[in-house]
């Protein structure tokens, strides 16, 4: 069942149903209900339904490292067997990938606040945190007016990942 904090897509969006539901199923990182997507989605059962076989089978068409799988009701968006190993020897880091994609959220929101990315990324969003703090993937600050915690990427994160941070965006998140 979908946390009651969970936020659905915005109804206006422009972005194709199965577009919508591939980054559900990335950013969650575990098998999700159809009911759950439909939710997060703003859609009918029946319409996430149809959007995820035409997903699934554009998956199926490709020769991709990705595919869908369902088990027991439940969605998720992984790798293909077969390719564990090949990615643990190109990460340049010793992290799960339930923490990378929690990393890769919080590089694309560039600035989230903890709350925000626990209703995104599930309450094991907690442990993936405090082990990107451990490995100074990312800083944490405590909201002025509030009590969470702002997220941000750290110099090691742009180091490590070779991603440079725009000057103007470095400054303004200094400055908060």
């Amino acid at each position: 069942m979908a946390n009651e904090s969970s936020k659905p897509i915005e109804e206006g969006s422009r972005v194709p149903l199965p577009a919508r539901i591939e980054a559900i199923l990335y950013l969650k990182g575990r098998p999700v209900s159809l009911k759950e997507i439909a939710e997060l989605s703003n859609e009918s059962e029946k319409l996430v339904e149809q959007a995820l076989l035409t997903l699934m089978a554009g998956y199926a068409q490709r020769d991709t490292a990705l595919e869908i799988e369902e088990i027991k009701g439940r969605y998720s968006l992984q790798l293909r067997p077969g390719l564990g190993e090949l990615v643990q020897n190109l990460l340049p880091v010793d992290l799960s990938t339930a923490t990378l994609r929690t990393l890769a959220t919080i590089a694309l929101k560039k600035r989230i606040l903890q709350s925000d990315l626990v209703d995104l990324r599930g309450s094991g969003a907690y442990d993936h945190i405090k082990e990107l703090i451990d490995q100074n993937f990312i800083e944490r600050k405590r909201q002025s007016e509030g009590r969470s915690y702002w997220i941000t990427l750290s110099e090691k994160f742009h180091r490590t990942f070779s991603v440079i941070p725009d000057i103007g965006e470095a400054e303004s998140t200094k400055a908060a």
